[in-house]
């Protein structure tokens, strides 16, 4: 780190700790040439997330908006906000990991979806009739044909798992 006061290249740290919000780190630091003492903050530095929409506009990723739609799917629904603020933050992680500086809008609508498909039926519905934009009532039936054929496939598996087993 360079010495704000006389240029010199050769400062040690005299002092380190994490700030009040722990978002960064504080440094006291000490000029080798001239002595004299300065402040410097370490941060991570976030790469900021731009969403390709539809339509091909772009704008900052926001993740109330993915926390809003989560919460319209799920309202009058038995989930609570600790699971929902926890599919909300696994899907910005999985963002960040991704280390993309723009991603669709679709793709973050499908982890969305694969995260409620877990968490709950009716919500996982109602976020696909919007996300999908289901126009009529054969759109709803597909999508819940779908999860039953799924919740039978795992029934057929156990019962024929139970009867393998007494054999």
């Amino acid at each position: 780190m360079r010495c704000p006061f006389c240029g010199d290249e050769d400062t040690r740290v005299i002092d380190s700790r994490p700030t009040e919000e722990g978002q960064a780190i504080r440094r006291r630091r000490e000029c080798e040439a001239c002595a004299k003492r300065f402040t410097t903050y370490e941060k991570v530095e976030e790469i900021t997330l731009m969403v390709v929409k539809k339509d091909g506009s772009r704008e900052v990723f926001d993740r109330n908006k993915i926390m809003n739609g989560i919460i319209r799917a799920c309202e009058k629904r038995p989930v609570p906000v600790a699971d929902i603020e926890k599919i909300v933050y696994e899907i910005e992680r999985s963002l960040s990991n991704a280390m993309e500086k723009e991603m669709e809008s679709s793709l973050i609508g499908e982890y969305v979806m694969e995260h409620l498909k877990t968490l709950d039926d009716v919500a996982y519905v109602r976020f696909a009739s919007v996300y999908r934009q289901f126009t009529d009532a054969e759109s709803f039936r597909e999508e819940i044909d779908k999860i039953l054929g799924k919740e039978s496939d795992k029934k057929s598996r156990l019962v024929s798992g139970k009867n393998n087993k007494s054999k």
